[in-house]
């Protein structure tokens, strides 16, 4: 295979496959189709891609080329802006294929700092921006420096990305970060510039709109002249060729053999190659579980038509510089640049020690955003062994590959992705490295790629292994900033941020699954009778957070009807989570900090987080906290979030709406806890298991269906009590109180509710996808129906107080277990959803009123104008 920068094999331009198949055309600079050739995309938004045959990513190509790619544009950008802009000038680079280009661009500059967007949500560290690429495969962009003045200053901003095509990408960053970091200058920078006629004066238009100059640098333009109806017969081009290579059994076979074919039909004198993997590095019990990887027709021969010996990874210590960033995700400055200068001879020794010495050919592979770093290693390789240096990265980008000379990319490895990516687990692919006939391949990623997947049987070197006999591992540590403003929060008030409460010292959950922001009361004596409470609550004499009920202890039968529950449920439970935690990832923050209410919210908050771990490998922080009506959320836990997090990812999470009571109440807590001066940006709306009153945007399900946590106390939260908020006890310095009764361990299901539930997730996961689909595509614009219906019930039934009223199976049980309880209205041919309300209604001497257009499966009425005289709706004595 020929990877010299002009054409492919035999001076045939690799576009060649596809102009003749599709009729597309380029037409342009004379230079233009020695940069880029063309492939077809496994893409629904465009059909045919421009192979960048300089930019280092699907062509293996010289790093001192790449490099220098860069560097110039970089320098006549510093020649159109003049030395006194450019000196203050700031790059900001596309992720995931520019960023090592957006460095070598400021690195023709001389001493401009460098951002690239990223894919990759970083704990902890504040989104400065955003935006969408429309024709992408994977189109959200993040901007995360770590000092956000990196996007203020006045200077010009320099957009770098590989080709400039439609001029969307762009006018949708620049439009979003001038709304907020408004400049006078941008100078967009690519390798080619591909716009139409139609296309090619928007960007004129756009600067007009803005009131800001913006200047278009480029190496070779042109325009593709795309026939009607191109994108339908790519995909059917594309669907035709993978279906022919399933059809003929192209896949591993348990004994190792020579290549199998890709494509059946002839191409042209091409020589036919498999879509997946070669799998002679991997052992035959393996195989049957290995992702699929192309090779290439001849793989593993040399020119004399000897098999190459395999090799195994070998890891090298780079010694990468402490506090030297990998690159430009959080910003890369000057100052880190002169870092990484002084380092790399070093670096570099250590890798051309683990290259054999009679290798001739070598390729240093990146890690798809991670592209500089191994650039630059690549660079300084090449000045110091005898070997030819190539340099490309992986991606995550699906190309259809097909062995033609007339094709940009003629091999495709692929493997399972191996950064748990905040979207979930994938393909990702190495192109044009299969077949190269490289004698050995150093793969560099960053620390947080350097998994258990990487090293698995069908990862990234188990495949590279396939077909070069020395694979070298480097590992470059994965840099990550502390936000700065969690280091000024956390010196602002430190005696009243104590550190959250954990398990096993407090609650009966493992540490990891949730942080309690509560101080502990358990040798306070808080309990008192339900029926003194209830009266207290009800004259005003006392809050209802001030005091506690008497932990309800279950009956056998009760225990019994509680795992019965359960094991009907769970399935429908695991849904409910995985939609609610998708729809979280979605559209409210890539890796959202989970703030449960405590204490009904805590069990959804650590499955939320189970589920965020089993689909998308993400470790997301989870914290319980206390809301107390009429008396709001506690001000120093919020103090205490925004002094660890960002408050725009955190997310408030409850196990159910009943009338939106707590909705309400949050919505107005957060309001004056901003007034108060305390950090904007928290999301007052809730994310629930369950809205049936309608109440939120963000829930698993609007059905009221029996959650079997409501069905207990403590016994299924982790053993901790209600909050506590009581003067003499919690002082303005202090979060609010609960009690964790380490005596009923004998009874506590919490960790078997949880585990129960996440046992169903791998069942449910295809359902989830389809119902958080419907989901998004939906109004889910609250009704308040639920309110209007406790309004209505509180009128017809005399209690002229809403907050007796406790609608839904959650809050009915609540009812039983807690207070005072007069009646229960039940919705007509209600089942086994409230069987254990009917136990414990029996239990109790309540009535169970069946009503008829009941919104609720059903309400609980506590017994209004209480006194320990008072008699219930059949004249008889409550009894507890």
């Amino acid at each position: 295979m020929n990877n010299a920068v002009n054409n492919g094999d035999d001076g045939i331009w690799s576009g060649t496959w596809v102009a003749e198949r599709l009729g597309v055309e380029i037409v342009g600079d004379d230079t233009l189709t020695d940069l880029v050739g063309l492939a077809l995309r496994r893409n629904p938004k465009r059909a045919h891609l421009l192979v960048s045959n300089v930019l280092g990513k699907h062509v293996p190509q010289s790093p001192s080329v790449v490099h220098g790619q860069g560097v110039a544009l970089g320098r006549r950008v510093r020649e159109l802006l003049g030395a006194e802009e450019a000196a203050g000038a700031v790059v900001l680079g596309y992720a995931e294929t520019a960023t090592g280009l957006g460095h070598s661009v400021a690195d023709g500059l001389g001493a401009a700092p460098c951002l690239h967007s990223t894919r990759r949500p970083v704990a902890g560290v504040a989104q400065a921006g955003g935006f969408e690429e429309s024709h992408s495969h994977a189109t959200s962009h993040l901007l995360l420096p770590e000092d956000p003045a990196l996007l203020v200053g006045s200077g010009p901003l320099v957009l770098v990305d590989d080709e400039f095509s439609t001029g969307n990408t762009v006018l949708n960053t620049v439009r979003a970060l001038h709304e907020r970091y408004p400049r006078d200058r941008y100078v967009v920078v690519a390798l080619v510039d591909m716009r139409s006629a139609a296309d090619a004066g928007r960007l004129e238009e756009f600067a007009r709109e803005i009131g800001a100059r913006v200047d278009l640098v480029t190496a070779a333009s042109g325009t593709v002249l795309l026939p009607e109806g191109v994108l339908e017969k790519g995909q059917e081009l594309v669907a035709r060729y993978e279906a022919e290579a399933a059809a003929s059994g192209d896949r591993p076979s348990a004994a190792p053999s020579g290549p199998v074919a890709q494509f059946p039909a002839p191409l042209q004198g091409a020589v036919p190659h498999g879509p997946d993997a070669d799998m002679r590095a991997i052992s035959p019990g393996a195989r049957g579980t290995a992702r699929h990887a192309t090779t290439d027709p001849h793989p593993d021969d040399d020119p004399a038509g000897q098999t190459r010996p395999r090799g195994h990874a070998t890891r090298v210590d780079l010694h990468w510089p402490r506090g030297l960033p990998d690159g430009g995700r959080h910003g890369f400055t000057p100052r880190h640049r002169a870092r990484l200068e002084t380092a790399l001879p070093a670096m570099t020794a250590r890798l051309a020690e683990a290259v054999p010495e009679d290798a001739r050919r070598v390729l240093v592979l990146g890690f798809e955003e991670l592209m500089y770093a191994p650039l630059r290693l690549a660079r300084e390789l090449e000045q110091v062994v005898a070997a030819e240096v190539r340099y490309s990265t992986t991606t995550r980008s699906p190309v259809l590959a097909v062995d033609d000379p007339g094709y940009a990319i003629r091999s495709r490895i692929v493997f399972p992705a191996h950064d748990n990516p905040a979207d979930g687990p994938g393909e990702r692919y190495a192109y044009n490295v299969a077949g190269g006939g490289f004698d050995a391949v150093v793969a560099v990623v960053d620390s947080v790629a350097d998994t258990p997947e990487l090293h698995a049987p069908d990862g990234l070197l188990a495949q590279l292994a396939a077909h070069t006999p020395h694979v070298v591992l480097a590992v470059v540590p994965s840099y990550v900033p502390e936000p700065l403003y969690a280091a000024a929060l956390s010196e602002e008030r430190p005696a009243m941020l104590p550190e959250p409460l954990r398990g096993p010292a407090f609650s009966s959950y493992p540490p990891e699954e949730v942080g309690w922001l509560l101080q502990d009361l358990s040798d306070v004596t808080l309990e008192a009778p339900t029926e003194e409470r209830e009266e207290a609550i009800q004259s005003g004499g006392a809050h209802y957070a001030e005091s506690l009920p008497v932990e309800y202890q279950p009956s056998e039968q009760y225990q019994e009807l509680f795992q019965a529950a359960l094991e009907t449920s769970a399935a429908r439970l695991a849904q409910a989570v995985g939609v609610v935690t998708e729809t979280v990832i979605a559209e409210r923050s890539p890796r959202p900090v989970l703030v449960s209410l405590a204490r009904a919210g805590t069990p959804v908050g650590v499955l939320m987080r189970r589920w965020a771990q089993f689909r998308h490998g993400l470790d997301l922080p989870h914290y319980a906290v206390s809301i107390v009506r009429g008396r709001g959320i506690d001000a120093n836990a919020l103090r205490w979030l925004a002094a660890h997090h960002d408050p725009r990812d955190v997310v408030f999470v409850d196990g159910w709406t009943g009338k939106g009571a707590i909705t309400r109440e949050l919505a107005v807590a957060i309001e004056e806890f901003e007034a108060g001066g305390g950090a904007a940006g928290f999301d007052a709306e809730i994310a629930v298991l369950a809205d049936p009153g309608s109440c939120v945007r963000t829930y698993g399900t609007r059905d009221d269906f029996l959650i079997p946590s409501a069905c207990l106390n403590s016994t299924v939260s982790g053993l901790i009590s209600r909050t506590v908020l009581r003067a003499d006890l919690v002082g303005p310095d202090d979060f609010h109180g609960a009690k964790f009764y380490r005596e009923l361990a004998g009874t506590d299901v919490s960790v078997a509710f949880l585990d129960a539930v996440a046992a169903r997730f791998p069942e449910v996961a295809d359902a989830v996808g389809g119902a958080v689909k419907e989901l998004l595509a939906s109004d889910r614009t609250p009704s308040w129906e639920g309110w209007a219906a406790v309004e209505r019930i509180s009128e017809e039934y005399g209690i002229h107080d809403v907050n007796l009223v406790k609608p839904g199976v959650g809050e009915t049980t609540r009812v039983l277990l807690r207070r005072v309880p007069w009646k229960i209205l039940a919705r007509a041919g209600a089942g086994a959803d409230l069987d254990h309300v009917r136990l414990l209604a029996g239990q109790r001497g309540v009535p169970v009123e069946e009503v008829d257009d009941l919104p609720y499966t059903c309400v609980g009425l506590i017994h209004p104008k209480f006194t320990r005289g008072a008699t219930g709706a059949d004249g008889k004595a409550v009894t507890v």
